[in-house]
Formats: C-alpha cells, structure tokens, sequence
C-alpha cells in the first residue's frame, strides 16, 4: 500500500511539474505577444518607418525600412525580389507573424519602392546589394542573437550572397524560391517549364524574344494566362491578391532588365553566370529552403540545397508556385514560423 502511495505521489509530483512547466512556457509565450506592439522608438513616432542612409561608390543614399512588432529574440529582415520590385507583396505576413510574437521589417532595396533611385545601371550590382544590405543590419541594430534574413527570388539570391561574406551576423537563414545557380535555372526553364507550354503559344514567345521585342504588347498576353497562372501566382489574374499587383506596378524596369533581363525564361542580365552551387557547404548558420511543386525554380534542386548546406531544413509547398506565400500559403507560413520559433529555441534543422 505504501508503495502504491509512492508511485501516486511520484506520478502526482511530475504531472504538477509539467503542468507548472507549460504554465510557465504560455506565460513566457504570452509575454512576447504582450510586448510586441511595445514602441521602444524615441522621440517623434513614425509607426516604425526609419530612412537609412547608405554609403555607396557612387555617393550616399536612402533606403526605406519599417518595423512591425518588437520581438528582441526573433527579428526577420525581408528581401524582396524582382530584381526591382517591392516590400508590397510580403504583406500578407501581417494576417500571421504578429499572432505570433514575430517582429518582421519591410525593406525597399536601393532602386525599389519607397527608397532612392539612383537610375545608374552600374549601381545594379549583386556585391554591392551585399554591402548595402549589412548597412541596413547595422542601422537596425540586427545582431547574430536575433536576425532572421529571408530573400524571395532575387532576394534569395542576395541572401544566399549575404550569408556567404557576413553570416557570422545572422541567427537564421531563410531562401524562398530561389535556385543556387542561374544556369540551373535557365536549363530547368527550357527542359521543363517550356516544354509543359503549348507548342504554338511557345513558338510565338520565342519568336518575339528571338526579335528582342519585349516591348510588344502580345508577349505579355501570351506570358501572362500561360506562365504567370501557372508558375508565378497560380490564380486568375483577376484574383491576384492586391499587394501582389500594386508591388509589380512599382517594378523598376532598368534594375529589372540590367539584372534578370527582359526574358521570363531564365536569366540573361548581370545574374546570367552566377552560381554558387560549390559554396553552399559554407554556409553553417541555420537554413530553411523553400521549394513549390509549381515554381519556376526546380524543387528537387531546392531540396538538394537544403541538404548542401551545413544545417539545412527543406519546405515544401505542393500547391505552391513562385509566390507560395500566396497560393500555399498556410503551408509556407506555418513553416516560417516552425523554422524561426524552433531555432529561436536552438534547434539546428527541423522537420517540416
């Protein structure tokens, strides 16, 4: 009998302990989110915009940044992509991150959006994007404690670059959408996408690109009902969600074209040659690769990557496309936040 009272007694015990344990984890949990629309900005409010200032080889100039939230654990800067669109379309994030705790920040990149315009093509150049986006970290008082970078498309491609020269800046690493090679890409483009189109509707794209007449109103009505619905934003157009269109109506052109090139069938601009396959072994920070089934990036090379780097998780968004953070997107969410909660806690790699 005694004994019987000491196994109720023990099993009591630890189920107080556990119980006391996750009181103590929601309690902790309920603070962040408390806390998260805590301004810790001085004197006048600007509802978290802040302009930096950066230095450049061409002159000094300013990018447009603004904060959502106030997480001190758990920061995550946005890269948009393009090259040449806008923080715009990332703002779907509001109807999930702040539930969460996350403090998230937009970023108009040099050329794009809300920040400075230079109009020099020489400025549109992959290194100096690098150093610009450490300026920014640096501003914003981003610290290998607490930054999260992710890069979508061409932000993921400035990302992986970032992560190459300053990761020992960064707590986690998230590359949406994007290939680690513009060959890959430009090969996976017309081996696979190409080929899933109807002949005739291919053969009057590449005779227009053929022609270099990218200006004809024709290869847009082409492109758009039989490769942007079916690769960029698997929806109708007439339901592409509004910060989507408002972010494309902003593409700079000029940083567009100098950088991908006018063709949507790989990249023929500055990127064409880059490719960082043999370096991504370097990168040891904790990494989330994001693939989709529908992309214009090949998924299995996504997933290949997120095995090539040091400590790599994998998400997969199987109805997704290019902006899976729209058409998967409880899928890509939900996985952002897994990766960025779980390395927040000191995992490595997590299963998603």
């Amino acid at each position: 009998m005694k004994l019987h009272n000491k196994i109720f007694l023990t099993l009591l015990s630890s189920a107080i302990s556990l119980i006391s344990c996750n009181s103590k984890q929601t309690k902790q949990e309920e603070q962040v989110v408390n806390n998260y629309y805590i301004n810790t900005d001085e004197g006048v409010q600007t509802g978290g915009i802040k302009v930096i200032t950066i230095d450049t080889p061409k002159g000094k100039f300013k990018v447009w940044t603004k904060r959502i939230g106030n997480n001190p654990k758990i920061k995550l800067l946005l890269l948009n992509g393009g090259p040449g669109a806008t923080h715009e379309y990332f703002e779907a994030m509001e109807s999930f991150l702040p539930a969460e705790g996350i403090e998230f920040i937009y970023y108009d990149q040099l050329g794009c959006g809300n920040s400075d315009n230079p109009n020099d093509t020489a400025m549109w150049d992959l290194a100096r994007f690098v150093e610009e986006v450490e300026q920014v970290r640096q501003a914003l008082n981003l610290t290998k404690d607490n930054f999260y970078l992710l890069g979508h498309s061409w932000g993921g491609i400035l990302a992986m670059q970032y992560a190459l020269k300053y990761q020992t800046q960064l707590k986690g690493l998230i590359i949406s959408n994007m290939m680690s090679s513009a060959p890959a890409y430009g090969k996976y483009a017309d081996e696979v996408l190409a080929k899933q189109m109807d002949p005739s509707v291919l053969a009057e794209i590449r005779e227009i690109e053929a022609k270099k007449d990218y200006t004809n109103p024709r290869y847009m009505e082409l492109l758009y009902p039989n490769f942007y619905t079916q690769h960029i934003l698997r929806m109708g157009l007439e339901l592409w969600p509004e910060p989507v269109n408002r972010s494309f109506a902003k593409l700079n052109q000029s940083l567009y074209v100098s950088m991908q090139g006018p063709s949507e069938f790989g990249i023929s601009g500055k990127l064409a040659n880059w490719d960082i396959t043999d370096s991504l072994k370097n990168i040891t920070v904790p990494t989330l690769v994001i693939g989709a089934q529908h992309d214009t990036m090949d998924p299995e090379h996504m997933k290949w990557m997120s095995k090539e780097v040091k400590n790599g998780s994998y998400l997969y968004c199987e109805n997704g496309s290019h902006m899976s953070m729209y058409d998967d997107q409880q899928t890509y969410m939900n996985g952002i936040i897994k990766f960025m909660k779980s390395v927040n806690e000191g995992s490595l790699k997590i299963e998603l």
